[in-house]
């Protein structure tokens, strides 16, 4: 199973979730083809209720801890409540461009 199944699957089994994408954003970075390294997250759940950003962020890391020990380098967290989602208007931010490795130099 790919690291994304890996953590799409921890997280719909863990999580009561309205809305949950996992994107590869691994591509946009300087590693080799195929790499599954680098992850955004979008999750929108009535699990986070009550709770502040960090504390969502941290119900997640311990989930994927597994993952966040090995293969996955970067995890791009964002976490709302389904009230949140609905005035974000369905939409999670854009990550910005990666600057990191060679392309810092470009």
């Amino acid at each position: 199973m790919s690291v994304q199944s890996n953590i799409e699957s921890k997280l719909l089994v863990e999580l009561v979730v309205d809305h949950l994408e996992v994107v590869n954003e691994s591509h946009s970075h300087n590693v080799p083809a195929n790499s599954e390294t680098h992850f955004k997250v979008t999750a929108v759940s009535a699990d986070f209720d009550g709770k502040r950003s960090v504390a969502r962020h941290q119900m997640i890391y311990k989930l994927l801890a597994e993952e966040l020990a090995g293969p996955v380098h970067a995890l791009a967290l964002h976490t709302y409540t389904p009230d949140e989602w609905q005035q974000r208007e369905a939409v999670s931010p854009e990550s910005p461009d990666c600057l990191g490795g060679s392309k810092a130099d470009r």
